[in-house]
């Protein structure tokens, strides 16, 4: 999940079942927020919980819908995990569910911390 010029949250979940996934998004984002997916099924629960839900059908080639003041997309969720999966497949090639959230963790932490000069070194000096 990414808000709009803030942060992205990423962790490892069993399944994408509607509720699995309701668990999260009652965890991490605001009743009433407005929500853009993708056209998988289990984000119907999105209206039913009280959000604003937006679609992109990228079954039909559709990658942004405009919706009046909303511009829906998903492209910088989708480019994070693109970005993930490439530095799986090219640094680590391999990755163990056992130490998934790990990684994921890491490449979370780079992704909220990149316009930081030398983030990871200043964040550990400062945790010391």
């Amino acid at each position: 999940m990414k808000q709009r010029g803030g942060r992205l949250v990423a962790e490892v979940i069993p399944n994408v079942k509607e509720r699995t996934l309701r668990e999260r998004v009652r965890k991490h984002i605001k009743e009433g927020s407005t929500v853009s997916t993708d056209e998988y099924v289990s984000y119907r629960l999105l209206k039913k919980a009280g959000y604003q839900h937006g679609v992109v059908r990228h079954g039909i080639k559709e990658y942004a819908r405009r919706d009046g003041d909303v511009n829906h997309h998903v492209n910088s969720v989708e480019g994070f995990w693109g970005l993930f999966k490439r530095s799986i497949r090219s640094t680590h090639i391999h990755v163990s569910p056992k130490y998934m959230d790990r990684y994921l963790g890491e490449f979370t932490f780079r992704s909220n911390h990149r316009e930081m000069r030398n983030a990871m070194f200043d964040l550990l000096i400062g945790a010391l």
